[in-house]
């Protein structure tokens, strides 16, 4: 059976020589056996052992944990249950890097679109993106509401040319505006607009807010703290945080 010294078997695991000597002195890592020089000398058991160690030191476990577990009588089951943890762990840290990198990126994409900006506008951009994904759904769920109200459009036309019920026209006409009205007190109730001259973050009147003229990322409006008229961005906000601004 092969037998590795603490330099030899801290080159195959690919860590110090005093690393080893650390677990050994921790008691995680005792050698099978000393020469009669008294150098430490490891089995190739020892040697599977110092790999679990340094791959369990690789997906973060802290050395307490990898000794405490090591001293019980099956540790591959506590393996499991920590790694299991451990892994969820690096998702949630994973998911909270990429979202950071998708806010730099979109970050980026936004200051193309400026001639000049300024610190004070790159935080307008990033409040921007950090809100994207809530404007998005809200707006999804109007364009989902809106298709019963688009279908029944279409069938009160076809059925008005092709069966003469007018009526039909008239009820969508009412469902319509009804529907309309709705949608743009909760899509307004739920928007705020970010001023690009003073970065006041407001709330505009809904008559204001509704005839303005507008881009998907924009709307023309007079900012109530600096009375500057301008295009503004349009960011998701809650109706508290509304209230509470």
């Amino acid at each position: 059976m092969s037998k590795y010294t603490t330099g030899e078997i801290a080159k195959l695991c690919g860590v110090s020589v005093r690393t080893v000597q650390y677990y050994d002195d921790r008691g995680i890592l005792v050698p099978s056996e000393l020469s009669e020089g008294g150098r430490r000398l490891y089995s190739e058991n020892d040697l599977k052992r110092m790999r679990i160690i340094c791959f369990l030191r690789e997906v973060g476990l802290p050395i307490n944990s990898i000794s405490a577990l090591f001293a019980e009588k099956k540790p591959e089951n506590i393996i499991s249950i920590l790694l299991k943890q451990q892994e969820q762990i690096l998702r949630e840290e994973l998911s909270e890097r990429q979202t950071k990198l998708e806010l730099i990126e979109g970050i980026k994409r936004e200051l193309k679109e400026i001639d000049s900006f300024s610190v004070e506008s790159i935080g307008d951009i990033a409040h921007y993106m950090k809100q994207k994904s809530n404007l998005n759904k809200m707006r999804l769920a109007m364009v989902l509401t809106g298709i019963p109200v688009s279908a029944l459009q279409v069938t009160s036309i076809v059925l008005w040319i092709t069966n003469g019920l007018w009526w039909l026209f008239a009820v969508w006409a009412g469902v319509s505006i009804f529907w309309g009205i709705a949608v743009s007190i909760y899509y307004f109730g739920h928007t705020a607009y970010i001023c690009p001259e003073c970065h006041e973050i407001f709330s505009p009147a809904l008559k204001e807010a509704f005839w303005a003229y507008h881009t998907p990322k924009m709307r023309r409006l007079t900012c109530p703290k600096c009375g500057k008229r301008s295009l503004c961005i349009e960011v998701y906000q809650e109706k508290e945080d509304k209230n509470n601004g």
